[in-house]
């Protein structure tokens, strides 16, 4: 409860999804909970950003592979710019590779999609104060991670060198990459220095390579 109004908190929202029926269905969880407003949905994470900055939700239910626009890159666009909402992920996936980049480009939480609907409202609300929230299984995950000592060459990635690797993969020149990233070509060529380090690639193609096999493309 609030001094100055005697009235409970209302916690806004921004969902995130590239599925209708997901978005449909999240709206109106929501909308029949006390304390919850969601102000805007949208499909991919380009539009994400374009409304989070518009609408300022206190927190953004992101969802992480979307046509269009992924969800790791648009949390990295967010944080980049400042944004005020908090992100919680929330999706189906919770390999160490879409984890690990999703929490190193700044979001304060991940879920699955199999979350009760309790444990999901519970997350918004510690999300909206900025308390990390991960679910059991993707916290066991990053326990173990950090227990575990990294193999040389098998390093995870950050979400700008993943950001990179995959303009690389779609046979983008340095220079472009620079441009569409806003960075310098020295930036572009310092990061995909650090991408052959962890990967144990000689060169561009090798490192492509390597990132399918190993699943951080595609």
């Amino acid at each position: 409860m609030t001094e100055a109004t005697g009235t409970a908190r209302v916690i806004t929202l921004l969902v995130v999804d590239d599925h209708p029926v997901v978005r449909d269905g999240l709206r109106g969880m929501f909308a029949s909970a006390p304390g919850f407003e969601v102000l805007g949905e949208a499909a991919d994470g380009v539009a994400a950003v374009e409304l989070a900055l518009r609408l300022d939700p206190d927190v953004v239910l992101m969802d992480l592979r979307m046509p269009g626009g992924g969800g790791v890159a648009a949390i990295a666009r967010l944080a980049r710019l400042g944004a005020r909402s908090r992100v919680l992920v929330l999706t189906t996936y919770d390999t160490d590779s879409d984890t690990l980049p999703a929490i190193e480009a700044g979001a304060t939480g991940y879920l699955l999609k199999d979350a009760p609907r309790d444990e999901l409202f519970t997350a918004v609300r510690a999300a909206a104060d900025g308390r990390t929230v991960l679910s059991p299984a993707v916290a066991s995950r990053l326990v173990s991670r950090v227990r575990t000592p990294t193999a040389p060459g098998n390093e995870s990635l950050s979400a700008r060198e993943r950001e990179v690797l995959g303009l690389v993969a779609r046979g983008t020149s340095n220079r472009e990459i620079a441009a569409e990233l806003f960075i310098s070509e020295a930036t572009v060529k310092t990061h995909l220095t650090h991408v052959f380090a962890k990967l144990g690639a000689k060169d561009r193609a090798a490192a492509v390579a390597v990132a399918y096999e190993r699943g951080i493309l595609g």
